[in-house]
């Protein structure tokens, strides 16, 4: 019995603001992450106040004052500026993807390189002209392009005039930026994600909700209600403009089980999955808010700004396919929520994080009997540190955890869960979006941006090779030994 369907759509996925680079060329504007500096568990963001004195605040829960500015500061290390230099070496990365044998690649397309304050009349064309030559690339060689249309690189601008998405101001000008990425590349991507981890904004301050004000709560709920609005203007528009776009929308996957079978710690669990998976795929596919709702705001004191238009809107903009990204599990007690320490069955990665293959499969299966919806995993893979070795990079423990993964998926596809596709994150190493290291890394291809951004591929890039031409029934590890010394 073959294991994975016929045109399973097998690849890699990126995101500009992490890999792209090129912050100040090609006519680009700055976006929030440009003033994101390097950290290993507290990223900052760079401002100036009203009085010209410089700050670095903490990134999760930041509001810039009244009359500050965000700026570039010195002695200050952005990451992002350079990501993985893709912006220099697509052509080069491309024909790599050619050799591992992709089927498919998702990108994001960078909002400011398009529109570089986000309120444009026109688009910029030399963006457009980027994009256009990737997309061209990627079909002569056959893989198939996919987009994502927004991965937290909200223009810069946007953020400091209209904060950002606390604003139907910028659902209108992001809808705008969506139809000229439709038109514009119509016949050439098909397949979109409106918004890449659409829950996160309410699911990381749910770590810890005490330790979030009630207006910092109150933000998240807003600024997610106006993304979600966003995404279902954006999914009806990319309907129109050509029906045969297959459009998602992508969820941060948490499986979080119960510390115990003590009822209460059930409830709370349940309480978790409801605030931080369900809520914003209900929206998404059902395009209604969930009959739970109400009580979730009632806890945080939420008092959500939504008009009967935008209830119309979500309800007529449904995604065709439910996307979503994993990497961990989690347990949930009465005490801690979904912070209630180690699943002492369960392993952890070098980076602390839990190792769980079939979390994989239980989240696949109950999404799909939710829903009804084909699924796709875009994201997954491991971060750590490689160490290069006479120019190659053996890296088992990558390969044991993608093939893990992959088997996990193989079984949600004999459950009877239909899977799109399985995109490893990252094709190529990329800054952490968590921590802003170059030291964490993901790709499948090395990276050294001390050394011009020089590629080389990993023991992981054959494996993953021999996975995809034998459409995933070739997963034991070979230790890359007909890869070139």
């Amino acid at each position: 019995m073959q294991r994975f369907p016929a045109g399973f759509l097998w690849g890699a996925s990126t995101a500009a603001n992490q890999y792209e680079g090129g912050w100040n060329e090609g006519g680009r504007g700055m976006a929030l992450t440009d003033v994101m500096t390097a950290g290993q568990r507290d990223r900052r963001i760079t401002w100036i106040d009203k009085f010209g004195s410089p700050h670095a605040s903490q990134a999760i829960g930041f509001t810039l004052p009244a009359d500050a500015q965000y700026a570039v500061l010195e002695d200050y290390d952005y990451p992002n500026h350079q990501g993985s230099d893709f912006y220099h070496h697509w052509r080069e990365d491309i024909e790599l993807f050619e050799q591992m044998g992709f089927r498919a690649f998702l990108l994001t397309i960078s909002w400011s390189r398009l529109f570089p304050h986000g309120i444009e009349d026109e688009p910029n064309p030399d963006g457009i002209a980027f994009y256009r030559q990737i997309f061209e690339e990627l079909r002569q060689r056959g893989i198939e392009p996919m987009v994502t249309l927004w991965h937290g690189d909200t223009p810069l601008y946007l953020e400091e005039k209209l904060g950002g998405w606390s604003s139907r101001e910028t659902v209108r000008l992001f809808v705008k930026y969506a139809e000229t990425c439709f038109r514009s590349f119509r016949g050439l991507v098909k397949y979109w994600m409106t918004f890449s981890e659409i829950n996160s904004l309410i699911a990381h301050i749910d770590l810890d909700p005490e330790k979030y004000s009630p207006e910092i709560w109150q933000a998240a709920y807003q600024q997610t209600h106006f993304m979600l609005v966003a995404s279902a203007m954006a999914v009806q528009i990319g309907h129109e403009i050509d029906p045969e776009n297959r459009i998602g929308g992508i969820i941060m996957a948490e499986t979080v089980y119960s510390a115990s079978p003590d009822p209460v710690d059930v409830q709370t669990t349940l309480s978790s999955w409801e605030r931080n998976v369900y809520y914003a795929g209900d929206v998404m596919v059902k395009g209604t808010y969930p009959l739970f709702a109400p009580k979730h705001w009632k806890a945080h004191k939420i008092v959500l700004d939504i008009t009967d238009e935008e209830r119309e809107i979500l309800k007529n903009g449904t995604i065709d396919f439910y996307a979503f990204t994993y990497y961990n599990s989690q347990i949930a007690d009465r005490e801690h929520g979904r912070e209630a320490g180690d699943n002492p069955a369960l392993k952890e990665d070098s980076w602390g994080n839990v190792y769980d293959p079939q979390g994989l499969r239980i989240f696949m299966n109950i999404i799909h009997d939710r829903y009804g919806l084909p699924v796709f995993v875009v994201e997954n893979g491991l971060g750590t540190q490689d160490v290069l070795d006479e120019e190659r990079i053996h890296d088992p423990y990558r390969i044991l955890f993608l093939k893990e993964h992959i088997n996990q998926v193989a079984l949600a596809v004999q459950d009877g869960v239909p899977v799109l596709g399985y995109l490893v994150w990252s094709a190529a190493d990329l800054v952490s979006n968590a921590t802003g290291e170059r030291s964490k890394r993901y790709g499948l291809i090395h990276v050294d941006m001390k050394d011009g951004g020089r590629r080389r591929p990993k023991d992981s890039f054959y494996w993953y090779r021999d996975v995809i031409s034998s459409n995933g029934e070739k997963l034991e590890e070979d230790s890359g030994e007909d890869s070139p010394e």
